[in-house]
């Protein structure tokens, strides 16, 4: 049965005329996965989004500070209402995943820390959303909602981000409190969070998916310490380290049933995966329309760029591997919205085949301008460091194959 919120008409309007389109509304009517409320977001995003996104700084110096900023422009839009459910301010009763696909797209389409800033305030608050006591939601989803609070999700380990289950953060009990020590890794919006949804193994207990839990800690608590140091990587995120030492919080911090961490960390990622190959789409989409646009402009051998068949091949496969992408992308999120079930397999996809061909096509786009192509700044050497990203962090490739085969002989 779908949600209550949902419905199932998703078909567009046969009257529509379909138009092969990269680019804001008219490419997501294309698609059959939406209902007509997809449709207006869109456009209203696509409208917000050109008017507030085109003047974005990208110095690496104020990564952190813009982040903040675009936190703030995203709570006031109204956009963050998208990734917490409707008790707590949002729009839908529970998290609908075609929508922040298709916000995830849209922002990533023109500017990447956009993006980046509305993806973490879902994926650092999703857990509270799906597991959270009623007391933890009304606590922290408001604030992160309004774009007053910064969240962050606190997984990875320096020998533990792919293979999750062998953390070695670690907590115990001293009474009604809860004692953490450990150190936490490449952590989106560290230093800048006003809270962590962190995740820890049971003092003592053997490594694996048992004995790990999930925890919500206020950045400012004592024995927290999230580096005032950014950890720099190719494209300008706040990342940092998270270091516990004696960090004492009480027991209502633990979110959900004891034990149950790394389940419910599977369970949020199972929601946002899909998500980052719409981001990967939308760094896609505009790599490609510059690609375009340079090739048809720019003259070379008695004619332009865009008349050699090399070229044209280059932007042949980049037009199916948007298509490809997308109908993956949205049929996963459709699938989440529409059952409620577990997404493993369909997410994994999605994630894999649409960072692994937006790597393609941008650096395609790159090889079609040339030398302007790596010029630091350039819009399209800008896409060239955005991506690289995406095919590591929420699960590398190389552990999406293994997960996608994991599922298939499931079945």
């Amino acid at each position: 049965m779908p949600p209550k919120n949902q419905t199932q008409k998703n078909n567009p309007p046969t009257s529509q005329k379909f138009k092969n389109s990269w680019s804001g509304q008219e490419a997501q009517n294309n698609l059959p996965f939406f209902e007509n409320h997809h449709r207006k977001l869109s456009g209203e995003l696509e409208k917000w989004a050109a008017e507030n996104l085109t003047n974005i700084s990208s110095k690496r110096s104020e990564a952190r500070a813009v982040c903040k900023k675009l936190v703030v422009q995203l709570g006031k839009a109204g956009w963050l209402k998208y990734i917490v459910p409707r008790a707590q301010g949002g729009i839908f009763e529970q998290l609908d995943v075609r929508s922040i696909c298709l916000i995830r797209e849209t922002l990533a389409r023109y500017n990447g820390l956009a993006d980046f800033a509305f993806a973490m305030q879902g994926l650092g608050s999703g857990t509270i959303s799906l597991y959270g006591s009623k007391e933890q939601k009304e606590k922290y989803l408001k604030p992160i909602e309004r774009g007053d609070y910064i969240a962050a999700f606190a997984l990875s380990e320096p020998n533990a981000g792919s293979d999750v289950a062998a953390m070695s953060c670690s907590y115990r009990w001293e009474g009604d409190d809860v004692i953490l020590n450990g150190e936490k890794t490449w952590i989106s919006n560290g230093g800048i969070a006003h809270q962590y949804v962190l995740f820890a193994r049971l003092e003592g207990a053997k490594s694996g998916s048992k004995n790990i839990s999930a925890f919500i800690i206020d950045a400012a608590t004592e024995g927290l310490d999230d580096y005032s140091e950014p950890i720099e990587i190719s494209a300008p995120h706040p990342l940092s380290k998270v270091i516990l030492k004696e960090c004492r919080i009480p027991k209502s911090a633990l979110i959900g049933e004891e034990g149950r961490g790394f389940a419910y960390a599977m369970a949020t990622l199972d929601i946002f995966r899909s998500t980052v190959g719409a981001a990967a789409l939308g760094f896609a989409k505009s790599a490609a329309i510059l690609a375009v646009k340079r090739a048809k402009s720019r003259d070379m051998f008695g004619g332009k760029m865009a008349d050699l068949q090399i070229i044209q091949s280059k932007i042949g496969g980049m037009s199916l591997n948007i298509e490809a992408s997308a109908l993956l992308i949205y049929r996963a999120a459709w699938v989440k919205d529409l059952t409620g079930a577990r997404i493993t397999k369909e997410a994994s996809m999605a994630k894999l085949f649409a960072t692994e061909a937006a790597q393609k096509i941008i650096d395609d786009a790159v090889q079609i301008f040339g030398g302007q192509g790596v010029v630091y700044g350039e819009k399209i050497e800008k896409l060239y460091r955005e991506i690289r990203s995406l095919r590591i962090y929420e699960g590398a490739s190389e552990v999406q194959k293994l997960i996608i085969a994991g599922q298939v002989m499931l079945e």
